[in-house]
């Protein structure tokens, strides 16, 4: 029997900022999926057990984002104001979704490779900046489940996880 040594795997940023905006084009398209009923937009009124409605979690995850992206770029890390910038205007959420889509795009690459193995103070806990960036992923993928959730119970089956 040969044995063989394998290499851990690691990813570059290059393929963590497409594994990132892949998650990112999803979730707009969950964004995109919920109803606009005749008097309201369901995407900022629809909830189940008292959990917030998906566009309120959504600017959570634009903000959670958008304060990744500034802290691996300033090494910053300031506390959100959750209720800053937040409208209730789903073109508003996308028009912001989309330019923080651009920045990510254009900016994200210009992190120092060594930021990433330091540590960082983040609101909610000291941190890599490796695991900053995947807490952000990890965030808007706990928040999209509870879209699919939403939107499986307004009958509206949600867009398929696996196409990014």
């Amino acid at each position: 029997m040969t044995q063989t040594e394998t290499a851990p795997v690691i990813v570059t940023p290059e393929q963590f900022l497409t594994y990132w905006q892949g998650q990112r084009r999803l979730t707009r398209r969950v964004i995109e999926a919920f109803p606009i009923a005749q008097t309201e937009d369901q995407l900022f009124s629809f909830s189940i057990g008292g959990m917030r409605p998906f566009g309120v979690m959504a600017w959570e995850i634009y903000q959670v984002s958008a304060l990744t992206l500034g802290g691996l770029l300033s090494g910053e890390w300031p506390m959100p104001d959750w209720r800053e910038g937040v409208s209730f205007e789903r073109a508003a959420l996308l028009k912001a979704w989309d330019d923080l889509t651009e920045q990510i795009n254009r900016d994200f690459l210009k992190v120092d490779i060594a930021f990433y193995a330091q540590q960082h103070l983040l609101p909610w806990g000291e941190m890599s900046g490796w695991a900053a960036a995947i807490y952000a992923v990890d965030n808007e993928t706990h928040h999209r489940g509870e879209g699919y959730v939403y939107l499986r119970a307004l009958g509206i089956e949600p867009p398929a996880f696996y196409e990014r």
